[in-house]
């Protein structure tokens, strides 16, 4: 049974920023920035799957999650969690076993041979889903995930991540326009400032990822020529 004495979600993102940092999970470079899947260039780069490495961290966000889950959408909202392939699955796993709920898995697509399934598990007809995942940037693999889940006739209106960007203006929106709901612990925003407050890097690198999340299309496009 998962406790509810936890603290407020401003507390609850410091701490999970100063975790993921402690773990080196978070990564600033502004001299040689990262390539990121759009192949555009970034500063940053934060990687949540170390986090099964980690037990007590990853026990104490997995807390984290599933309590914010609870407060945000209810206390018996859901009847499955289900963990988007690959990132998220270890995590579903861990909140459908705080939560005493069935947990399943979706693929990216078909396997392409046996049920040619992209459901892992069993999810049934009418069933309420969490959609549970690493992060989101801007949420497009959040929809092809819940509408493979819609698909089999359940319901998904709410995906719960650990790691929020918080730098794309249209994220929720698009989310939102989809009928999904999101839950996060922290932001980029959170990590700036835990890294400032520890001094986790050189003041001209923090500067520089400031400005990238001020305004990411702009330092990109400085930056793409």
């Amino acid at each position: 049974m998962i406790p509810t004495n936890f603290p407020g979600q401003g507390e609850i993102a410091r701490l999970t920023a100063r975790m993921l940092l402690e773990i080196k999970a978070v990564h600033f470079n502004a001299n040689n920035p990262f390539i990121l899947a759009s192949g555009k260039p970034s500063p940053t780069y934060i990687d949540c799957r170390k986090l099964i490495s980690y037990p007590r961290i990853r026990s104490t966000l997995m807390d984290f999650l599933t309590v914010t889950v609870m407060r945000n959408a209810g206390f018996e909202a859901f009847d499955n969690v289900a963990g988007g392939e690959t990132a998220g699955i270890p995590f579903s796993a861990l909140v459908a076993e705080r939560m005493a709920l069935p947990m399943t898995y979706v693929r990216k697509k078909a396997k392409g041979y046996g049920r040619n399934a992209r459901i892992e598990g069993v999810m049934s007809e009418g069933q309420r889903v969490l959609l549970v995942e690493d992060l989101t940037t801007d949420g497009g693999s959040k929809i092809s995930f819940v509408d493979a889940i819609r698909e089999t006739g359940a319901t998904c209106e709410h995906t719960a991540v650990i790691f929020y960007y918080g730098i794309f203006p249209t994220t929720e929106k698009t989310l939102g326009d989809h009928g999904i709901n999101l839950h996060y612990l922290c932001t980029w925003w959170d990590v700036l400032a835990e890294a400032r407050e520890q001094g986790a890097f050189e003041n001209t690198t923090l500067s520089e990822v400031e400005a990238f999340l001020k305004s990411p299309e702009a330092w990109q496009d400085a930056r793409s020529s």
